[in-house]
């Protein structure tokens, strides 16, 4: 397939806005941050950031999917490993779980940090990308036979962004680990064991 000039130039520009984006959004946050900053650090007009993301809040969204592919990548190789299934759900989940969290801490300013509408933006986006991984699990599980197919997949995705959830609220927490453990053990058996 042949891309064409103008594909090619759109496709710099975008890189180019989103790289100035990242750069701008993680030192600044979202607030401090003008459409016309974007455009002058990007070297394009303000009319073109709107043309390819929509708004600011779908940059910021597009940043945070870009920032997770990582994640993405990583939750996708587990599906190819010769690990069983109920080994790569709660590596995925685990992986979903923290990633968000790890970006934040490692590649952001605290002014990035302490502007709540980003955070908002961003968790928002990572969730979308959470629920797409997670998503392909579960079909995969459903293939293996591990997942009970009279369970919807929407029910499942609540239920494992409530641990997700769960696991986020106790990353400081000193009993981190065992919580967690605790958690993994009841997502697989439930209440009452195997």
């Amino acid at each position: 397939m042949r891309v064409n000039k103008y594909e090619i130039r759109t496709q710099r520009k975008k890189e180019a806005i989103i790289q100035a984006a990242l750069k701008l959004f993680r030192d600044k946050g979202y607030t401090n941050v003008s459409i016309n900053e974007l455009a002058a650090a990007s070297g394009v007009s303000s009319v073109s950031i709107y043309n390819y993301f929509g708004s600011k809040e779908g940059l910021v969204k597009e940043c945070a999917r870009i920032l997770m592919r990582e994640t993405t990548q990583a939750v996708e190789s587990l599906l190819s490993e010769g690990i069983g299934f109920k080994e790569k759900l709660l590596q995925a989940v685990t992986l979903c779980a923290e990633m968000p969290n790890k970006l934040l801490e490692h590649d952001f300013s605290p002014e990035a940090i302490n502007d709540k509408v980003f955070l908002e933006l961003f968790s928002e986006s990572a969730s979308d990308v959470r629920r797409e991984i997670l998503g392909a699990f579960i079909e995969s599980g459903r293939q293996e036979g591990a997942i009970d197919a009279s369970i919807s997949t929407e029910t499942v995705l609540e239920f494992l962004q409530a641990i997700a959830g769960m696991q986020t609220q106790w990353a400081m927490a000193s009993e981190y680990q065992t919580k967690i453990g605790e958690v993994h053990k009841l997502m697989l058996y439930g209440l009452i064991g195997r």
